[in-house]
C-alpha cells in the first residue's frame, strides 16, 4: 500500500513548479507558494531578454521551493525554465490534451504548424506570443506536454517530435471532430 500523500506522489519538476506557481503565498514569507509581487514579476519576465533583479528572485524562489535546483545551469537551461515559469504565470496549468487546448483557444491551423515546425530561436520567439494568445482565451495549457516539449527541443530531438505529433494528432483530431458537428 502506497503511504505516501498524493501532492508527494507527483516528482515531474513541472508538477512541482506548477504547483508552487498556481499557490498563493498565505503570508508574508509563505515558504510553499508566491506573493502577487513575485507571480507579476514571472507574468511579466521576458525569457529570451534581460531580466531585472526581482524578475531573478522571483524565478529562483519558485524553482527552489518546486526543489528544482538550478545552481550548475548553464544559460540555455535558465531561459528554458525561465520560459517555463512565465507561462505557467500567465496562463495557469490544466489537465488534458494540450492539441485539443490550442483548438479550444481558436488558435489557427497556421499558429499551430509554426509552433511545430519551428526549431531553436523560431521556437523561442513563438512560444511567448502563444501563450498571451492562450491566456486571453482564458485556456491554460497542459503544461507536462508543453514544459517537456521546452526541455526536449533541441537537445533530445526524439522525445521532442513524439511530443509534437502528440500534439499535433490530438489538435488535428480536434478540428475534425468539430467539423463534423458543424456539418
Amino acid at each position: 500500500m502506497n503511504t505516501v500523500p498524493h501532492e508527494q506522489q507527483d516528482t515531474s519538476p513541472i508538477t512541482r513548479l506548477a504547483r508552487i506557481i498556481g499557490r498563493a503565498a498565505r503570508f508574508e514569507g509563505d515558504l510553499h507558494g508566491l506573493g502577487t509581487g513575485e507571480l507579476a514579476a514571472l507574468a511579466r519576465l521576458d525569457p529570451d531578454g534581460d531580466w531585472r533583479p526581482h524578475q531573478v528572485a522571483a524565478l529562483s524562489r519558485a524553482l527552489i521551493q518546486a526543489e528544482i535546483d538550478p545552481e550548475t545551469w548553464k544559460p540555455e537551461t535558465w531561459r528554458r525554465w525561465a520560459l517555463i515559469a512565465h507561462g505557467l504565470a500567465l496562463t495557469g496549468h490544466a489537465s488534458g490534451s494540450l492539441g485539443a487546448q490550442l483548438h479550444a483557444a481558436a488558435v489557427s491551423e497556421s499558429r499551430v504548424t509554426k509552433l511545430l515546425t519551428s526549431r531553436g530561436e523560431a521556437f523561442q520567439q513563438l512560444l511567448p506570443r502563444l501563450l498571451r494568445l492562450l491566456a486571453s482565451k482564458d485556456v491554460a495549457p497542459n503544461w507536462h506536454e508543453l514544459g517537456e516539449l521546452i526541455l526536449s527541443e533541441g537537445r533530445d530531438e526524439d522525445r521532442a517530435e513524439k511530443i509534437r505529433l502528440k500534439i499535433a494528432g490530438r489538435y488535428f483530431s480536434s478540428v475534425a471532430k468539430s467539423e463534423s458537428k458543424a456539418a
